[in-house]
């Protein structure tokens, strides 16, 4: 791996976590979403640092290419993160119909009944 790529992968790590820490720090980004993203972060920098480690990981895993291999890793990290939302959509579907039901029934009950 040439320098200016190490450099340039160094630099994207280096960034994406900053970014990271800085919006959990302002509370734009939950705790709770924020491990997948900080797990990138620290995976960019590892392999931007050792061109040897991504080469490994290319043999182990059977890939042609070290470009398949991060191709691949990246392919999972997208799922990875649809599948955390699809979770937690799932979640706020239920307890959105959940309160809905709530409110319909206060409603039926309640003394000032609105049309």
């Amino acid at each position: 791996m040439e320098a200016r790529q190490k450099i340039i992968a160094l630099v994207f790590g280096l960034s994406l976590l900053i970014v990271i820490i800085e919006l959990v720090r302002r509370r734009k980004l939950k705790e709770e979403y924020s491990w997948l993203w900080i797990a990138a972060g620290v995976a960019v920098l590892v392999i931007g640092l050792s061109n040897t480690l991504l080469i490994k990981i290319t043999h182990f895993i059977g890939a042609g290419f070290p470009a398949s291999t991060l191709f691949f890793f990246g392919i999972f990290f997208v799922m990875a993160l649809a599948l955390q939302f699809s979770v937690k959509i799932s979640r706020l579907e239920t307890k959105v119909k959940n309160l809905a039901q709530e409110i319909a029934i206060l409603r039926a009950k309640g003394p000032d009944k609105k049309p």
